[in-house]
């Protein structure tokens, strides 16, 4: 069987474990999900660029919000650091998606590559 066979047959368990692994990463790290997330939506649920980014946004929503409580509850958050950084991201996710539906596909794929590849070498230094 091939791995594009094996994975049609098996998309709803393949994304589950993802999903459980995603979850683990962005619960661990306290984010980052997303950018495991937009690959695995468009590799094994063979989703757009527009809706594997769509999508993990709106995965992502509930998961943060579990993460955040988990973090709170502990004491690891700055209140007064939240607010202000809440606020900026909010906004700027507010943009962002309605970017995401304004921009081509292609120049939406070239620019969360260009993110990675920033975020990657910037953790390595």
């Amino acid at each position: 069987m091939r791995v594009s066979e094996f994975i049609k047959k098996h998309v709803k368990p393949l994304l589950c474990v993802a999903g459980l692994g995603i979850g683990f990463i962005n619960g661990f790290f306290g984010g980052g999900g997303g950018m495991l997330c937009v690959p695995v939506l468009a590799g094994i649920a063979g989703l757009s660029t527009k809706q594997s980014h769509a999508t993990a946004l709106a995965v992502m929503l509930p998961l943060t919000v579990v993460s955040a409580i988990v973090y709170l509850v502990s004491g690891k958050v700055d209140i007064n650091v939240l607010f202000p950084v809440g606020g900026g991201f909010i906004a700027g996710g507010a943009i962002g998606a309605l970017l995401l539906n304004k921009l081509k596909s292609d120049v939406i794929s070239v620019a969360f590559a260009c993110v990675m590849i920033f975020a990657g070498v910037r953790m390595l230094f």
